[in-house]
């Protein structure tokens, strides 16, 4: 099986798509691969995300290199999954395959933030299985 690339998109790429960017390189690189985007960015990640993710898995994602990319910047992907969109998901030039519908922890508590990244390591370990047991995101 070809490894699928997968976008993980969200408005500004600095939080809930670099988190789950980090966690399919950790967790999934074997069956696909990750790649964070937005339609605008940020001057830097997060700093609560790296920090806690750096806590929490050992992943140094400035080290990595990870920053805020836009959509321009990633090669094109199989499959697109939105974090979740409070008020409109973006435009990607094609339809979103998933929406996650994560709130963002952006200002929250460190319990806010660990919620939101426990639901993305589930969400990747899913996107994972279906992956290695159908190679397609849907059946």
């Amino acid at each position: 099986m070809n490894k699928k690339k997968v976008a993980l998109i969200c408005v500004h790429n600095s939080c809930r798509s670099q988190i789950a960017e980090a966690l399919g390189k950790y967790l999934a690189s074997d069956i696909f691969e990750s790649y964070s985007a937005g339609t605008e960015t940020k001057p830097r990640i997060n700093q609560d995300t790296v920090r806690i993710m750096k806590e929490t898995y050992g992943i140094d994602m400035e080290a990595n290199s990870q920053h805020s990319k836009l959509i321009t910047d990633i090669p094109d992907v199989d499959i697109a999954i939105s974090m979740g969109c409070n008020v409109g998901c973006p435009f990607i030039g094609r339809a979103f395959d998933d929406n996650w519908g994560l709130d963002d922890p952006t200002g929250k508590s460190d319990d806010d933030f660990k919620a939101v990244i426990q639901r993305i390591e589930e969400n990747i370990m899913e996107l994972k299985k279906r992956l290695s047991e159908s190679g397609v995101l849907r059946e």
